[in-house]
């Protein structure tokens, strides 16, 4: 059995009922995106992340596929929500990191990919002297981890959903490239930034009555206007590489 681990889990092993985790505490920055530049986002979540990060969608070279993510920093390697190990306070905490060290992971077998998907959690954090447990002798669930599997339920359904989005946006030629430039006064540095892509709103108006139904319908155009009003939120993300220097 083979279990391929998401972006930015090391080695992750199939959930034992038995064993005791090491969860996150509240607010904490899971180490693995204490360090990225951007993180994936889901299909519910557009509204939310709008409000603090820039939306903008990365493109897969291994199956030229796209996914929405939130812009965290202006450079790699720097996530400027990220203080001291925790997220910066108020401000809205992407699933993909509030679901850490658990996830739902694809596993081969036999070299056939399963349909459904299995509950893994990372394995450094299976911790049975500073971990708690989750199930009860019996192997019952607690309400903490009734709660903990409503949300990598839910949040598995909500991935396909984007995947879903992204593939009727590229499939109607709406998301474009783009780059970022940034210059701080007084030799305070510069930044580029690449490898982004946007909807190009001038294309909308070129779609057919079919797809600008089938993108009402499906409630992407709300997204697609979110992500477009929170590209104004590289501003906000400058503003804050101001205040660490």
């Amino acid at each position: 059995m083979n279990i391929s681990p998401p972006f930015g889990y090391r080695e992750i092993v199939p959930l034992n009922r038995t064993k005791k985790v090491r969860l996150l505490a509240p607010g904490e920055v899971p180490e693995f995106a204490r360090t990225l530049n951007s993180i994936p986002i889901s299909y519910t979540e557009f509204a939310l992340v709008a409000r603090e990060y820039p939306i903008v969608f990365t493109r897969s070279q291994a199956d030229d596929s796209f996914a929405p993510v939130a812009v965290l920093g202006m450079a790699a390697g720097e996530n400027l929500y990220n203080i001291g190990g925790s997220w910066v306070p108020e401000v809205y905490v992407p699933a993909y990191a509030r679901r850490f060290p658990f996830c739902m992971a694809r596993v081969t077998l036999d070299k056939v990919e399963q349909k459904n998907r299995l509950i893994c959690i990372e394995k450094a954090y299976q911790d049975d002297e500073a971990g708690e447990a989750l199930f009860d002798a019996q192997g019952q669930p607690l309400e903490k981890w009734t709660q903990i599997e409503k949300l990598l339920t839910e949040y598995e359904t909500d991935l396909e959903r984007s995947r879903a989005m992204c593939g009727i946006l590229a499939d109607y030629g709406l998301l474009e490239p783009f780059s970022m430039q940034a210059k701080l006064k007084e030799g305070g540095g510069a930044w580029h930034l690449t490898g982004m892509h946007r909807v190009a709103e001038g294309k909308i108006e070129g779609l057919n009555a079919s797809q600008l139904k089938n993108l009402v319908k499906k409630g992407i155009f709300g997204r697609v206007y979110a992500h477009l009003l929170s590209l104004d939120n590289f501003a906000r993300l400058l503003d804050r590489r101001v205040a660490r220097r």
